[in-house]
Parts: C-alpha cells; sequence; structure tokens
C-alpha cells in the first residue's frame, strides 16, 4: 500500500457578502525543492545627533526579519483524469488544467475592501483640469481594494500569511482547444510580518495573526528542542 502524504496548499480568504469565504488551491504535485530565504530586519538607525561622540547600537534593529519562499509547481490534466474524482475529470477533460492555473492566477489580483460600500479615499480633480477657471475642486470617492490574504500551507508546522510576490507559468501541452494540458508554475512568496498584518481588513486580520502566531510559537519550541542536542555536543567537544 502507497504511503500517504499531505499536499501543499494555498488557502484565499475571500470578503464575500457577510463572512469571509475560503477558496483552496490544493498542489496537484508537491514541489521537490523549496528556497527558504531571510533578509535581516531593518536597523533601528542611528542617534549621533550634535554629540560626535555619541553611537547607535549596531544590533539594534526594526521588526523582524523578511522571509520568502520559492518553488515551482508542476500541472498535468492526465493525471487529474486519471485521479478518479468525477468533478476533476469533468474539469481537466473540458479545459485541461486551466482552473488550477486561474485560481493560481487570481491569488494575485485585488479584491474590493469588505468595509461598507468599499468606498475610502479621495480623487480631487481641479476645475481647471476640465476647461474652467473656477479654483473649487471636485471630490470623488474611489474603490479602496487589496491583494487577497492567502495561506501557504507546508504540513502542520507551516502555515503563514504570505503574499504572492511573483508567479511566472510555462505552458507545455495543450489540447485540441488549445487549453493547457501541461505546465510549471514558478511561485514565489513573501510572509507577512505582524507589522504589515495590521492592514489586513476585518476578521481576516485574525485568521492571519493566529496563523502567524502558531508557526512562530511552533518554532520556537523546536529550536528549544535543539537544545537538548546542542548540550550533548558540547560536552563531547570539551577535553575535561
Amino acid at each position: 500500500m502507497s504511503a500517504t502524504y499531505m499536499r501543499g496548499a494555498f488557502i484565499e480568504f475571500m470578503p464575500t457578502f457577510l463572512i469571509p469565504l475560503p477558496n483552496v488551491v490544493i498542489f496537484q504535485f508537491n514541489p521537490e525543492t523549496m528556497t527558504h530565504s531571510w533578509t535581516p530586519p531593518e536597523a533601528a538607525g542611528g542617534g549621533g545627533g550634535s554629540d560626535p561622540n555619541a553611537r547607535s547600537n549596531p544590533l539594534a534593529v526594526r521588526g523582524v526579519p523578511g522571509e520568502t519562499f520559492s518553488f515551482s509547481l508542476a500541472m498535468d490534466a492526465a493525471d487529474m483524469i486519471a485521479d478518479g474524482s468525477v468533478i476533476a475529470e469533468g474539469l481537466a477533460t473540458v479545459s485541461g488544467i486551466y482552473t488550477r492555473l486561474a485560481a493560481l492566477e487570481m491569488l494575485q489580483y485585488p479584491v474590493a475592501s469588505d468595509d461598507s460600500g468599499g468606498l475610502v479615499g479621495s480623487v480631487s480633480a481641479a476645475a481647471s483640469a476640465l476647461g474652467g477657471s473656477s479654483s473649487s475642486g471636485v471630490t470623488r470617492s474611489v474603490p479602496e481594494s487589496q491583494v487577497p490574504t492567502v495561506l501557504f500551507v507546508w504540513g502542520p508546522g507551516r502555515i503563514l500569511p504570505v503574499r504572492v510576490t511573483g508567479l511566472s507559468i510555462t505552458e507545455k501541452l495543450y489540447d485540441g482547444l488549445l487549453n493547457p494540458t501541461h505546465a510549471d508554475a514558478v511561485v514565489n512568496l513573501k510572509v507577512l510580518t505582524p507589522e504589515e498584518l495590521q492592514f489586513v481588513n476585518g476578521s481576516l486580520k485574525d485568521i492571519a495573526k493566529g496563523a502567524y502566531t502558531y508557526s512562530q510559537g511552533l518554532r520556537q519550541a523546536l529550536a528549544i528542542a535543539n537544545l537538548a542536542n546542542a548540550v550533548e555536543s558540547i560536552i563531547g567537544m570539551l577535553p575535561l
């Protein structure tokens, strides 16, 4: 019997009607490799002022390190048909893998704010721009939108709020209607920091913050668990 395994996924929360509805994008095949990168947090800055002897703390920083993921996803219509699911087979027969590609593409598109009416901000247009001589302006409300809140789920230990910062799709095969039937997608993700999560709207903020807190807490617990291994290694290095 073949071993069972979890599949990675994206969960996009869309502010539709009165509650956020999840759009789950499950990976057809898990990536074989993944690049997980960090950038140092922003330096706290100098405080020299008028005193030439004053020095800033070189170790002082603001916030947390930047964290990114990059990996490639493979998609194939033939495997969708062979999967045995009636829905998957029907979608693959009609549109190839276009539904999977479209779901990935929509992770980058902004959605309307869930605030009342979704209208905040303004655009001032001078009357002179319309050919008039009056200096009074016209204020018009414009809709505010945000990129969707996305959770990157990679096993029970990594459930992180992210923004899709890059998506490159290479379509390789097509059916008779020119629907793509095989493609590789390179995905770049940026983990949202607690400071950035303050700008998430409504109930989505609690979901995203909860995911970040959970994953960070688990990472800290695993780092503490590694201390036992570190102590054993140090004892073996001592000459006493």
